[in-house]
This record gives structure tokens, C-alpha cells and sequence, in this order.
């Protein structure tokens, strides 16, 4: 069974594209609901992240993800911290829902698939990508969030230049019509890389 890598910088349409997979019965497994769930179920990550962030970071069991968040976007060893007690959970969370497929290929969704490295694990990868205004449009309305947040979410990731260079498949995510089609033309080259291989 292929693994697909799927990623895209902020606003780009992951979760969008990810949909169009689904519609197809792909698998799509998303790794930041993933951490979020995990987060929430884990006493061993409550402990890790109240030992780094303080008590404040949890409310009962309920992570509060606007504090962390706040935390982690200017200090990038925090960051860093909170990512190598995320990370290898959604990596073991992965391996056992992947055990549970029975498909061609099964899509793999994470935002920071090639900074981290995680592309290298996966058959082949997807881009998402979006001009930056629509990006943007698109977060303020998602998030209600400010120009100098978005940016900021923005700079902790690569450029799609950069991603580009490393992904099999581009989606441009403008019209949701096109999007489908592009998604439905990868799947079948998938598909037929899967018998071939």
C-alpha cells in the first residue's frame, strides 16, 4: 500500500483537497487532528506539555490551544519542544490506523511534511498551493485572524518555491471545480504508478 503525502502552506486548501480524496474512498489520515486528539487523550503528552508550558496550557484534559499557540509563534525552541512531543505520537497513531487499510494507496495530510522531513517516509507527495492574497482571505475568514498572525504562521513554513522542488504533484487551489478535476487526474496517476510498481 502507497502512502501519498499531501501538504500545503496556511490557507493553502489541504483539508479541502483532502476532501476531494475521500469523495474518491481514499483513506485520508490528518495529522494535526491527530496531535489535537492525542493531545486531549494522552495523560503521557498532558504531563510533557504542562512540564514545558505550565499549568496553564491544560484546562482538565482540554489543551489550551490559543496559550500554546502563543507560546510557540515567537519562540522557536518552544516550538521545537512541543513538536518532539507531538510528533513521534502521530507517527505511532499513523502506523496503527495505516495497519487498519485495505486500499491501493491511503493519503498522509500534515502541514510541515517536508520541513520535518516527513515527505521522505511517503511513495509520493502532494502540493497544494494558493496565490498569498487568496491565503490570506481565506485564513481571515477561517480564523478571524490578524494580517501579522497569519504572517507569522506563514513564516514558520517553506515557501511553495522551495516545497515545489520536492512534490511529484501541484494542485493550485483556486477554483474548487479545477481542484476536483486535479485531484481526480492524480488519482488515476496514482492508481496506475500502485500497478506498476
Amino acid at each position: 500500500m502507497m502512502v501519498v503525502g499531501l501538504t500545503g502552506g496556511i490557507g493553502s486548501g489541504k483539508t479541502t483537497v483532502a476532501g476531494f480524496f475521500k469523495k474518491l474512498d481514499i483513506p485520508v489520515y490528518i495529522a494535526d487532528e491527530a496531535g489535537k486528539r492525542l493531545m486531549e487523550n494522552s495523560l503521557k503528552i498532558r504531563e510533557e506539555i504542562i512540564s514545558i508550558f505550565g499549568e496553564s496550557s491544560y484546562s482538565g484534559n482540554t489543551p489550551q490551544r490559543k496559550f500554546i499557540a502563543s507560546k510557540v509563534f515567537s519562540d522557536e525552541r518552544l516550538l521545537d519542544k512541543l513538536n518532539r512531543i507531538i510528533h513521534p505520537a502521530v507517527e505511532e497513531d499513523f502506523k496503527l490506523w495505516l495497519q487498519r487499510q485495505h486500499t491501493t494507496y491511503v493519503i498522509y495530510e500534515a502541514a510541515i511534511l517536508f520541513e520535518k522531513g516527513g515527505y521522505k517516509k511517503c511513495d509520493l507527495n502532494i502540493l497544494v498551493t494558493a496565490p498569498l492574497e487568496i491565503r490570506i482571505k481565506r485564513l481571515q475568514k477561517r480564523d478571524k485572524s490578524s494580517q501579522d498572525e497569519i504572517q507569522q504562521r506563514m513564516d514558520n513554513q517553506w515557501s511553495d518555491e522551495k516545497k515545489s522542488q520536492l512534490a511529484d504533484f501541484i494542485i493550485n487551489n483556486e477554483d474548487l471545480a479545477d481542484t476536483k478535476l486535479q485531484v481526480e487526474h492524480i488519482h488515476f496517476e496514482i492508481l496506475k504508478a500502485g500497478k506498476n510498481s
